[in-house]
């Protein structure tokens, strides 16, 4: 059963930002053709937006396991989980952040999740995972 679920969109202005690639791409091809031009910038367009959507990671807690895209961490080896958001968030991905730590970030998310991992031979001590509701996440871990 899923207790917790949601994917890391990237926000609206992003997808309105990729625009950016039409002109670039008429830039460089309409000297060539217009045909070419317009073509490669609809088709740069398209490919940017999705990649934007295929690439947004899921977050999902179920019964037996804590994923962040396409890692898994089964609930056993789950240890204590802490919820950051604002300035403290900054600072674990940052100044307090371990080297061996797996992490998964997205800069247009501002909450992260801190997941000890409680398994002796795994050299993560832990996972740093951004999501939107950091409090969400940590409730449905610990029940």
């Amino acid at each position: 059963m899923t207790l917790y679920r949601e994917r890391l969109w990237a926000p609206p202005v992003l997808y309105l930002a990729t625009a950016l690639v039409i002109p670039a791409s008429l830039l460089v091809f309409l000297p060539i053709s217009v045909l070419a031009g317009v073509l490669v910038a609809i088709g740069m367009e398209l490919g940017v937006l999705v990649l934007l959507w295929a690439l947004a990671p899921t977050i999902e807690v179920t019964d037996t396991e804590f994923r962040a895209g396409k890692a898994h961490l089964p609930r056993s080896l789950v240890g204590s989980a802490e919820a950051f958001d604002g300035a403290e968030a900054t600072t674990q991905r940052g100044p307090k952040l371990d080297a061996r730590a797996w992490t998964l970030f997205r800069g247009y998310v501002r909450g992260v999740v801190r997941v000890e991992v409680a398994d002796a031979a795994d050299p993560t001590p832990y996972w740093l995972v951004s999501v939107r509701d950091p409090a969400a996440v940590v409730a449905a871990l610990r029940s």
